[in-house]
């Protein structure tokens, strides 16, 4: 029964079409989210640490999920550019997601501070945004080219 649910995952999310690797990091974005969310509240309210220091550590726990599970699932089917210098490599997948950061705080600023916007309605325009910023500057800096088989 797992073996099957795990292929129909597969026939859903077909690794070699962009598409598909957009699908594979949509889910991948959402577990990442889950386990950022959910061990900040664990550090914050079970540990009583400060919430930077949760937020932290909840952060960098939900990117280092997201750069193995990119490695892993999403983009398989891509050669890495910097396969032989992990820690370039990971420090360049971190590089863009704090300047997605950057451009959501840019972007709520815009929205909320500067042009009165509804500040949920402005987050998920900005999440969306910064999604597709991600994923795309991941994608060509480092799992442009196919793997050739």
């Amino acid at each position: 029964m797992v073996a099957e649910k795990i292929k129909s995952l597969k026939n859903r999310f077909p690794r070699k079409t962009l598409l598909g690797q957009f699908l594979r990091y949509l889910v991948t974005g959402g577990l990442a989210f889950i386990v950022d969310f959910g061990l900040f509240a664990l550090c914050l309210y079970a540990f009583k640490w400060h919430y930077l220091v949760a937020n932290l550590v909840a952060l960098l726990a939900g990117l280092i999920l997201n750069y193995a599970l990119s490695i892993l699932w999403v983009f398989t089917a891509c050669e890495r550019t910097l396969e032989k210098q992990k820690v370039a490599e990971f420090a360049l997948f971190a590089v863009v997601g704090f300047f997605g950061v950057g451009i959501n705080q840019f972007l709520m600023y815009l929205m909320v501070g500067q042009f009165a916007l509804n500040e949920m309605l402005s987050k998920m325009f900005s999440a969306i945004l910064v999604l597709m910023w991600n994923f795309g500057a991941r994608k060509l800096m480092l799992f442009r080219k196919k793997k050739e088989e």
